[in-house]
């Protein structure tokens, strides 16, 4: 679980991809819910947090760097 630990504006890989062909994600709020942009096409959903963590596969890129 410890790999599962996320921050906002991170880049994150979920497990299907957006249907424009990305799997690259950024999350720019985090909650209850996280909303969470596609870095293809610009479109952002909001998904429960339970939800968000059961499709994230692993994070990509930290906001620290």
């Amino acid at each position: 679980m410890a790999d599962k630990a996320f921050e906002l504006h991170d880049i994150v890989e979920m497990k299907k991809p957006h249907p424009c062909g990305t799997n690259r994600w950024k999350i720019i709020r985090m909650g209850m819910d996280i909303r969470i942009k596609c870095q293809g096409c610009g479109h952002s959903v909001l998904i429960p947090r339970k939800t968000f963590t059961r499709k994230m596969k692993k994070v990509l890129e930290s906001e620290e760097s």
